[in-house]
């Protein structure tokens, strides 16, 4: 298996790409920017693209010329179809240890910004304070992070806390001075924080 640099114009997108990836564009772009391009996006014969098409934006983004490929040369069509879709499905399965995460952006926050890469404000909080709710939507901080106010302007979720500190914890990221109840419409929770 050969890394080889393609020019990006030569590079054709799947034309029935089932993946969404507008929004991650720009943090796949500060990504490439930050440490350099390190994961070669795989290509057809064809140049028609396998999997990366996330790093094909970010490179057109960046005005680069060329990207590292790997050809998949070895894979017959439908392999190639059920491949694209692996890839990405696969992706989706994996789940963060939020003790272990906490450690590394502790190791690595007073270095680099992580909101560059997709991590929200009030995730990262919640990350880095030590102070680690009942439960929380996993999907909706998810949302939150990539700033879709679409999605989370009627939205409400409930967080519920074990100790009075973790209680402190949610007055601060709120900026309340009085205790409030567990139910808070998100899009006040944004706009509070935000201030």
């Amino acid at each position: 298996m050969q890394i080889k640099m393609v020019k990006v114009q030569d590079l054709k997108p799947y034309e029935n790409n089932p993946r969404f990836n507008d929004n991650a564009v720009e943090y796949v772009a500060n990504s490439i920017k930050q440490f350099g391009f390190k994961v070669p996006l795989v290509i057809d014969k064809n140049n028609v693209i396998v999997t990366g098409h996330t790093r094909y934006k970010a490179s057109m983004e960046l005005g680069l010329k060329e990207v590292p490929c790997i050809i998949a040369d070895d894979l017959n069509e439908k392999q190639i179809q059920a491949f694209r879709i692996a890839d990405n499905k696969t992706n989706d399965m994996a789940e963060w240890n939020d003790d272990l995460l906490s450690i590394e952006l502790k190791d690595v926050m007073a270095d680099i910004d992580m909101t560059d890469f997709g991590f929200g404000d009030f995730e990262l909080s919640m990350l880095m304070d030590d102070m680690e709710p009942e439960s929380y939507d996993d999907e909706l901080i998810s949302k939150y992070s990539s700033n879709s106010n679409d999605f989370l302007v009627n939205k409400r979720v409930i967080i519920t806390y074990k100790t009075s500190e973790e209680t402190e914890f949610l007055k601060k990221i709120l900026k309340e001075e009085e205790e409030l109840g567990v139910v808070y419409k998100i899009a006040d929770i944004m706009e509070k924080y935000d201030e």
